[in-house]
């Protein structure tokens, strides 16, 4: 089998395995209790968030441990305009984020906030102007995400972040579930208030997360109980899920610092191949994140290629997993294009550090032979 679904979730490392069953046998105690066993858990759980903070160049008192990307985006966006209704009820995203954001914000909608969202060029990026010309004296957040996770498209960040550094009022959330492990993103020169991080997206396990949220900024929390986390999320922490997302991240960090160029090649190769291939459009950027691709067949429906491809051992998906069973267009894709056609045939290949060229090398070959066959298929169907 050829895995090429790495944006929908990660094979978890061995070692990180290793960790969550060790701590699971040897350390369930609740890091809340004062005896010995829940006393040696919350080391564990200092330590881990110790090395997401050092990783990251920020301090441990500014990470919080979450359920994972959606948890996290819902927290960072809800939590932030809550706090800060009383300065303003408007928000600014993109017209391509993960629906975990793009949710979030309509619901907010129903507590009298007002949303603007940036369209995006044909790159996928935003235009810094439309940003400029979107602020308000009430604007109260800015949402916009890293590494786009059905293109790859990447966002000016620290471009961003320069901008809204001269509007004190105004908090700057990035979701860099995608981003992490694949795009450097150094939080403190991007002026980044708050992030979302996702484990399973880095090798680590289904169910964890954290947050990034900058010392001195205030956001409300979504679940009220126990207190954990300094009140902004309470619940029991998943101590034996902490280590493992903790251990991913460096694992993964480290793979970034060491094996980017490989990944740069796959998709060098992916790309120029896609592009050459009749039939096919190639949607994401050349200069996008290293580790997705998407394109589109547009006499073809998403499906159709997804199930030829899986029959010949590869894994693809159409647009994010998220949305993928809805069998809806691509949203991002056709905010990029405004092609229906085009949006509705898109296929994602996402790869990560244990994938191959030559693994690239099959899976061309196979989407050129089944987009052939197929085509020929509903020519004699016609």
């Amino acid at each position: 089998m050829i895995y090429f679904d790495n944006s929908a979730t990660t094979k978890p490392y061995p070692e990180v395995l290793e960790s969550f069953l060790k701590v699971s046998s040897d350390y369930f105690g609740n890091p809340s209790s004062l005896h010995g066993l829940g006393v040696q858990s919350e080391k564990l759980l200092s330590a881990a968030r110790k090395q997401v903070a050092d990783l990251l160049q920020v301090n441990s008192s500014e990470i919080y441990f979450t359920s994972g990307g959606t948890e996290g985006n819902n927290l960072a966006i809800k939590g932030a305009a809550h706090s800060r209704m009383n300065r303003g009820k408007h928000i600014i995203t993109t017209a391509i984020e993960h629906p975990s954001v793009e949710d979030a914000c309509q619901s907010l909608m129903h507590a009298g906030f007002e949303i603007s969202i940036l369209p995006v060029n044909e790159s996928g990026q935003i235009e810094l102007s439309d940003l400029k010309d979107a602020l308000r004296e009430d604007t109260v957040l800015v949402s916009i995400m890293h590494v786009n996770n059905e293109v790859g498209s990447v966002q000016p960040i620290a471009e961003v972040g320069k901008v809204l550094s001269q509007y004190p009022n105004v908090l700057f959330h990035v979701d860099n579930v995608q981003g992490a492990g694949k795009v450097p993103l150094s939080l403190r020169e991007a002026y980044v208030d708050i992030c979302t991080y996702s484990g399973h997206k880095i090798h680590g396990l289904k169910g964890t997360g954290f947050l990034y949220v900058r010392e001195g900024v205030r956001i409300d929390p979504l679940f009220h109980g126990g207190n954990q986390e300094t009140k902004i999320r309470s619940g029991t922490e998943n101590v034996a899920g902490i280590v493992a997302l903790s251990k991913a991240f460096r694992i993964s960090m480290n793979n970034q610092l060491l094996y980017h160029d490989k990944l740069e090649q796959i998709k060098k190769h992916l790309y120029k191949g896609l592009m050459e291939m009749q039939g096919v459009l190639v949607n994401s950027p050349e200069e996008g994140a290293p580790h997705i691709l998407n394109f589109s067949v547009p006499l073809l429906k998403s499906e159709v290629l997804l199930h030829a491809l899986e029959s010949d051992g590869i894994i693809v998906s159409t647009t994010s997993a998220c949305s993928s069973k809805k069998r809806a267009v691509s949203k991002t894709v056709d905010a990029m294009f405004h092609d229906q056609a085009r949006s509705e045939s898109v296929i994602r290949i996402s790869t990560t550090y244990g994938n191959g060229l030559d693994e690239a090398k099959q899976v061309l070959a196979a989407i050129q032979k089944i987009v052939a066959n197929l085509e020929k298929i509903m020519r004699v169907a016609k």
